[in-house]
């Protein structure tokens, strides 16, 4: 008997020490796909129905089209940016190599699942990240600049601040928290998103011409498959099917429910009606502000994370709107940016066992120095993301022009820049 073990050691070396978990495989495979559906059709569509009618396809052309244009530079090189080793001197701030996917083979691995699996399931969060920053200028940027503007940020805003978590950078080793992308992804997507509506300037009308959604059944939709997919993007940030991930979908789930009903109590007290939208957009800024802290509460941290994001996100909202008057259309900085900061900041808290959280380190938990830590994260993640996505506007508007004009933003980006119209009436 031992002599027939040595001889299938000798012969198929990987297939007796094979690390690979067909469990955590079969987890991140479901995960991968459910980010995608996030993405497409639960982004498009929530986006989609927001909009005015004559924009609806415009909105929906950029979610695809940034999904395939993503996908293909992450092959390329973008994935090598994020998680590749960039040597002792870059790989604080960036990673290298692994261009064309290079250094990875079907036998290759990333801890207990394989690494083209790890691949993927990155991808689908590259491909959310921009996509999100749609809604800070739907209706009124020029599709030409969409493509030109994803490249650019995706290559020097989304694979740097990745690689500082995830990849094996400074942010990583200073020890901050950011189990599902609160900064990589809300943050960075919400910042974005502000910029570019800060430079692009207000919708022609706005804020005096109500500018209502066209199709709230589309969007509560779209809201509906967001939250499905939303345990692909935490749950399965854990990389493995235990406790771990089983934890973070619970509390994503409660932190989801939590938000909404907050958000609806603070619309009704202030308006007098609770509406659809609003219990959806609540049910979103929930999921986004949980989202860092997933991995590292209890049910108790979900559930005040998520009333806490439905009540401040809901007057971040108000503020951006009605005080500042910025045209942030679709809200992506009050909901994912102030969302990411303020689930980056309470993961500091919720992380403590004092209140249910899932620390479990040997010297005992400071609330305070963590809270400086997460602290940091964002203030860089926020600098980074603002100053690089103004510069990137910028030369996006010398090389194809940022916006359409008054005459095309008047007719609807659907005809003007697609030759389609969304309804055939």
């Amino acid at each position: 008997m031992s002599r027939i073990l040595i001889l299938l050691i000798s012969l198929f070396p990987s297939l007796v020490f094979a690390e690979v978990d067909s469990g955590d495989t079969a987890w991140i495979l479901t995960s991968t796909a459910l980010v995608l559906f996030m993405t497409l059709p639960g982004l498009a569509l929530f986006y989609s129905g927001l909009v005015r009618a004559k924009n609806v396809l415009s909105v929906l052309m950029q979610c695809f089209a940034i999904a395939c244009l993503v996908s293909i530079l992450w092959l390329v090189f973008v994935y090598g940016l994020a998680f590749g080793n960039g040597g002792e001197t870059l790989n604080k701030i960036v990673g290298l190599g692994n261009i064309m996917l290079s250094d990875v083979g079907l036998d290759t691995e990333n801890g207990t699942i394989p690494e083209i699996l790890f691949f993927m399931f990155q991808m689908t969060f590259a491909i959310i990240t921009p996509a999100l920053v749609v809604g800070g200028f739907a209706e009124r940027m020029k599709f030409s600049s969409v493509l030109w503007f994803t490249a650019l940020w995706l290559t020097l805003v989304y694979a740097p601040v990745c690689h500082w978590v995830w990849g094996g950078g400074w942010l990583g080793d200073i020890g901050f928290l950011d189990f599902a992308g609160g900064s990589v992804v809300h943050i960075n997507a919400g910042v974005a998103a502000i910029v570019a509506a800060i430079v692009l300037g207000n919708r022609r009308g706005f804020p005096g011409t109500p500018m209502t959604p066209h199709n709230m059944a589309i969007t509560v939709a779209g809201a509906s498959m967001l939250w499905v997919g939303w345990f692909g993007f935490n749950a399965g940030s854990a990389v493995s099917a235990g406790s771990n991930a089983g934890m973070a979908m619970a509390v994503t789930h409660i932190s989801a429910a939590a938000g909404s009903l907050a958000w609806m109590v603070c619309e009704w007290y202030k308006s007098g009606k609770p509406t659809v939208l609003g219990i959806v957009t609540g049910m979103v800024a929930g999921l986004g502000t949980i989202t860092p802290a997933s991995g590292f509460v209890g049910p108790v941290g979900g559930l005040v994370i998520g009333i806490s994001a439905g009540v401040v996100c809901y007057f971040a909202t108000q503020y951006i709107k009605r005080v500042l008057k910025i045209d942030d259309s679709l809200d992506v900085f009050p909901v994912h940016g102030v969302g990411g900061i303020l689930g980056c900041l309470l993961t500091a808290v919720f992380y403590s066992n004092s209140f249910g959280g899932l620390y479990e380190g040997e010297e005992v938990y400071s609330i305070t120095s963590q809270l400086g830590t997460q602290a940091v994260g964002v203030i860089a993640t926020v600098v980074w993301c603002a100053v690089a996505t103004f510069f990137i506007l910028k030369l996006v508007d010398i090389i194809v022009g940022l916006r359409v004009d008054e005459d095309e933003e008047t007719e609807g980006l659907d005809i003007v820049l697609h030759n389609e119209r969304g309804y055939d009436i």
